[in-house]
């Protein structure tokens, strides 16, 4: 099968979505498919990629480290005929997202959507940012979920809420899957040793993208909570962002500035040294729709606290592998992490034990076998395919569909999103 996938981040980027597609990816070839990603241009991309095409685009948008397509994707609809796909798996309801569309409609191929996370979390990032943007964006989402033929949820959680907002097209959960190999074997002990901390210590690791929509300033200010009354805790960062410098501000603040380490991004063997150097693993982020990371650092057998949160439920059970918290305040968040550290060694075993469990229970391989599945109860009938002499017109007249649906759906979810402005306005106004 040839499968083509649309994504608006893509390696050198750090985030789920970038590592969902690159995993995803790499196990669909392991198993003999053939896989294009098209995907923007970053900066230090790798000057020579086999199987990726990038989409002209603009840096660092409105101070973030995501990249924006420009609007004509040249040289696209050349390299789709070289590639000649069977299924177009969109990541992103928006820029990608509608050229995935044009692209499924022109060639009358099956649309596949994985709804990755709760893009009205992130509309910080656009100028304008209001509640009437955010009803906007969930609409926008909701109604291009509608456009495809199959929507891959990344968690129960989210699927339940996609079809709470009205999502009818057919929903599938298929989590990223992980490689626990990758991850359970790292040298801990040698990171340790490399960034200067001691082999004593007891280290609150965190790993990801630092931008505001992760929580991370409660998460560093909990962490601060618990390291004082700790000595020799202290707290390992992995990844970047532009929340970076006001996490480093709280540590200069709370004079423990010599007790983080800030490790930028690592890859492959780096990255499973630096998580079997943790003790703990901390996460606070209520904007994931999966416990990808979570599932990560489980396979390095790591207990995990974090926020309750779709996606993270999922994985997380509260004193077993980890803690659960439903409540949100550092003092909670901070006896959490007292509660892994106390610990007795037979204890604590047990929740390392019950952590591998739970990523084995979250394999690539079957992931990407359940993803494969769909696809394949997605293909058409050939018997239903056009005559070559047919093919020109239909083509033109699914690219003007195309152009319909999309424009039809930005502008309901327009109307739904001002129509509800509206409506709390007018009850605003009878207060």
């Amino acid at each position: 099968m040839n499968i083509a996938i649309l994504t608006n981040t893509f390696t050198p980027h750090v985030g789920g979505v970038a590592r969902s597609v690159e995993a995803f990816a790499k196990a669909y070839q392991e198993l003999g498919h053939r896989v294009l990603v098209v995907a923007p241009e970053f900066e230090d991309a790798p000057e020579h990629e086999t199987d990726v095409f990038r989409i002209p685009a603009i840096q660092h948008f409105n101070g973030s480290d995501f990249s924006v397509v420009l609007p004509i994707p040249s040289g696209l609809y050349d390299k789709m005929d070289e590639f000649n796909p069977d299924i177009i798996h969109s990541q992103h309801p928006f820029l990608l997202g509608m050229t995935a569309v044009r692209i499924a409609r022109t060639l009358d191929l099956p649309l596949v959507f994985t709804h990755h996370t709760l893009y009205e979390q992130y509309t910080h990032y656009v100028p304008g940012d209001s509640p009437t943007m955010k009803r906007f964006i969930i609409e926008l989402s909701t109604r291009y979920a509608n456009l495809a033929d199959q929507v891959f949820a990344p968690s129960e959680s989210l699927r339940d809420m996609l079809i709470e907002r009205g999502v009818t097209s057919p929903v599938l959960v298929v989590p990223t899957g992980v490689s626990v190999e990758r991850f359970a074997y790292g040298k801990g002990s040698d990171f340790l040793m490399k960034k200067q901390i001691p082999e004593d210590a007891f280290v609150v690791g965190h790993m990801g993208r630092l931008a505001p929509e992760k929580n991370l300033e409660f998460l560093a200010r909990s962490v601060l909570a618990f390291m004082k009354e700790h000595g020799e805790a202290v707290f390992l960062l992995v990844g970047a962002g532009p929340s970076q410098e006001t996490i480093e501000q709280l540590f200069a603040e709370a004079g423990m500035s010599d007790r983080l380490y800030m490790c930028g991004v690592l890859e492959k063997d780096d990255l499973a040294d630096a998580l079997n150097a943790m003790s703990v693993f901390a996460f606070a982020s209520k904007s994931e729709t999966q416990g990808m990371v979570l599932t990560e650092a489980m396979a390095a057998g790591l207990p995990v606290v974090a926020l309750d949160a779709p996606g993270v439920r999922e994985v997380l059970v509260d004193a077993s592998n980890g803690r659960l918290l439903r409540v949100e305040t550092e003092e909670t968040f901070a006896a959490a992490l007292q509660w892994v550290h106390a610990r007795s060694s037979d204890e604590r075993a047990a929740l390392i034990a019950a952590a591998r469990t739970t990523a084995e229970a979250f394999s690539m391989a079957a992931s990407a076998r359940k993803a494969l599945a769909a696809y394949e109860n997605l293909q058409p009938d050939p018997a239903t395919r056009h005559h070559e002499d047919e093919l020109g017109w239909d083509q033109i007249r699914a690219r003007i569909y195309a152009e319909w649906d999309i424009l039809k759906t930005v502008a309901q979810a327009g109307d739904e999103a001002l129509s509800e402005s509206f409506s709390v306005s007018d009850e605003e106004v009878k207060e």
